[in-house]
């Protein structure tokens, strides 16, 4: 019986390795974005908006994603998969997934189109924001929060139905340790980048004056891994031998 266990775990292990990037991606709600948004214009009138305020955008689409799953999403596709959660719980993550790739290119896309404004406003030089909302960072927002609602609850669903019945406390916890391994990759891949764009007295991507960096490099490194991560998954959900749910 415990290596029957062993085996299962050994099974998981590529789709459960593969929320590590995801994992990545979505720390970067808590750093990068709130660094993207200081550079950008942050007032509303008389009235000055916290860059990190933005993140109650992934809260509302989170809010606004678990119903219209559940009501919409799910009677739609169980029409056309024959199951009853619509999705399995491998497929919802994969879109979790897709979705990633879209938020980190909808953040570059916005810091390409900043940058632009800075270049053209003469403010390279100059750690100032430039005047782009910052109502602009909202669509990255919305679909962290979807890509969320996607792949970590079917992670979560995933690791509970799929686990030997005895430790399916365990490897539930083990979805949930995706998220600080996802932490200290953004972090590692933080330090890579800075030490390789700044050889030669270079200012790098993501210098203290963002005006002057290229932070949408960045971005699209991160949308670049979430591409390749996503290939791995499928080929890891096609290879994976679902357990029957008791």
């Amino acid at each position: 019986m415990k290596v029957e266990e062993l085996k299962i775990l050994i099974r998981m292990f590529p789709v459960w390795a593969t929320g590590i990037i995801f994992a990545a991606v979505y720390a970067q709600m808590s750093t990068l974005f709130v660094e993207q948004g200081t550079m950008m214009d942050t007032t509303i009138g008389s009235f000055s908006i916290p860059p990190a305020s933005l993140s109650t955008f992934d809260v509302i689409s989170v809010i606004f994603w678990v119903p219209v799953y559940d009501r919409v999403i799910v009677p739609i596709a169980r029409k056309f998969t024959g199951k009853e959660r619509g999705f399995t719980e491998l497929q919802r993550m994969g879109i979790g997934l897709f979705i990633s790739i879209l938020c980190m290119s909808a953040a570059a896309v916005v810091e390409i189109v900043r940058l632009q404004l800075a270049k053209e406003l003469d403010l390279v030089d100059k750690p100032v924001a430039v005047p782009l909302s910052i109502f602009w960072q909202i669509p990255q927002y919305f679909l962290l929060g979807a890509a969320e609602v996607f792949t970590f609850v079917g992670q979560l669903e995933f690791f509970y139905d799929q686990s030997p019945d005895a430790m399916r406390s365990l490897c539930s916890a083990l979805s949930l340790l995706t998220t600080s391994l996802g932490n200290y990759l953004s972090s590692f891949i933080l330090t890579v980048v800075t030490y390789l764009t700044t050889q030669g007295g270079k200012p790098g991507w993501i210098p203290n004056n963002l005006n002057e960096g290229h932070l949408d490099n960045f971005f699209w490194l991160l949308a670049g891994l979430s591409l390749l991560n996503m290939l791995v998954y499928i080929v890891a959900a096609k290879r994976y031998k679902q357990k029957k749910a008791t």
